[in-house]
C-alpha cells in the first residue's frame, strides 16, 4: 500500500506509531518500524544524553527508519537536535511552538519533518513554514486533542494543503485506514491502540485496566499544558474537573499534572495516574504484537477497500445492466 507518506518515509505501510511520553521507548518503536510501519521515540521528559543512548537501542533492533518526537520549548533542544542530526533519525516530530529553527536545523540535513497540529490554520501554517507532511488530531484522539472531530477535520486540511496529510485520533483497525485514504489522508496515526501491545513496555495491569474500558470512559481535561488532554476517567481526572470548576489557577492544575504520565505509564498507578487514551478505547479488546496488529489493520484495510467494489456503477452494457 504506497502513498506519499510511505514513500517519504521509505516504509512498508501507512501506519504511524504516535510519540507517547513514558510509553514509546525503544521496544516498542523498533517493533513498529520492524514491522514496516514508523515507530517514534518519545523525547519529551528525556535529556539529550537520554535521547542519544534510546537511539542507538533502537539501531540495534532494528535498521528500519523511525522517527523522534520532542518538546519544541524543551530549553536543551539545541542539543536534542544536535543528536538527532548525528545519528541520522528519519524523521521528527512536533506539536506547539514555532517550527522555524527546527527545520532549519534538520532539513538540511535530509530530516523528514511532520509536526501534529489540531486546527486547520495550524496545519496551512505548518505547510507555509516548510513541514514536509502534517499529521492531523482530531478530537478522539487520547492526549492532547483537538475541539474538532477527525472525519472533519482531516478532509478540511486535505483540501487546502498540498503536502501529504497523516490522520490521528479514532483509528485501531483497516476500516479506519480505509477511511482515512477515502478523506485524503495518505496514513495513519495510533497511541491508544500501540499502547495495548506486546512490545509496549507500560505496566501490564495498565494495558488490562484499558482493556476493561469503554467509548464512554474518557473526558476531556481543560488547559494544563496549553491545550486539552482526553484521559481515562480515574481519580486523578476528577482532581483536575474539580479545580477547573472551581476556577483554579494554571499553577494549581500544573503542580497537580506534574510527573503523572509517568506515574501511569511507569509506576502503574490505575488511580492517579494520567492515562492518556482516546475514545476508539472501546474498540480495542486484545494485546497483539505490533507486527500482528500492523498486519491485520493493512490486510483488514484492503478487504474494506475492495468491498466498496459492489457500491461502483457498472459498466454500461455490463451482465449487472442487463
Amino acid at each position: 500500500m504506497k502513498t506519499r507518506v510511505t514513500e517519504l518515509l521509505g516504509i512498508r505501510h501507512p501506519i504511524i506509531q504516535a510519540g507517547m511520553a513514558w510509553v514509546s521507548f525503544p521496544p516498542l518503536v523498533a517493533a513498529v518500524s520492524d514491522a514496516g510501519g514508523l515507530g517514534i521515540l518519545s523525547a519529551g521528559p528525556m535529556t539529550p544524553e537520554e535521547v542519544e543512548a534510546d537511539i542507538r537501542k533502537i539501531k540495534q533492533l532494528t535498521n528500519k527508519p523511525f522517527g523522534v518526537n520532542f518538546f519544541p520549548d524543551n530549553p536543551r533542544l539545541e542539543e536534542i537536535l544536535d543528536v538527532i542530526v548525528a545519528e541520522k533519525v528519519k524523521v521528527v516530530s512536533y506539536g506547539i511552538g514555532n517550527p522555524g529553527r527546527i527545520m532549519a536545523r534538520t532539513r538540511s540535513a535530509g530530516i523528514v519533518n511532520m509536526p501534529t497540529m489540531g486546527s486547520l490554520r495550524h496545519a496551512v501554517k505548518a505547510e507555509q513554514d516548510g513541514a514536509d507532511m502534517v499529521m492531523v488530531q482530531g478530537t478522539e484522539a487520547g492526549g492532547h486533542c483537538s475541539h474538532v472531530a477527525t472525519s472533519v477535520l482531516v478532509p478540511l486540511v486535505v483540501d487546502h494543503v498540498s503536502i501529504p496529510v497523516i490522520a490521528a485520533g479514532g483509528f485501531c483497525d483497516g476500516r479506519g485506514l480505509a477511511a482515512a485514504l477515502a478523506w485524503g489522508a495518505e496514513a495513519i496515526s495510533m497511541g491508544t491502540r500501540f499502547i495495548i501491545t506486546k512490545e509496549c513496555p507500560v505496566p501490564e495491569n495498565v494495558k488490562q485496566y484499558y482493556l476493561t474500558a469503554c467509548e464512554e470512559d474518557t473526558v476531556v481535561t481543560g488547559h494544563v499544558t496549553g491545550v486539552r488532554c482526553r484521559v481515562l476517567h480515574n481519580k486523578l481526572a476528577d482532581a483536575f474537573l474539580a479545580l477547573e470548576e472551581k476556577k483554579a489557577p494554571p499553577r494549581a492544575i500544573m503542580e497537580l499534572g506534574y510527573g503523572r504520565f509517568r506515574r501511569a505509564f511507569h509506576e502503574g498507578d490505575e488511580a492517579w495516574g494520567s492515562l492518556a487514551a482516546g475514545q476508539v478505547i472501546g474498540r480495542i479488546r486484545d494485546v497483539p504484537t505490533c507486527r500482528e496488529l500492523i498486519e491485520r489493520v493493512v490486510s483488514e484495510a484492503e478487504a474494506t477497500i475492495n468491498s466498496l467494489s459492489r457500491y461502483a456503477p457498472a459498466p454500461v452494457g455490463s451482465q449487472r445492466q442487463r
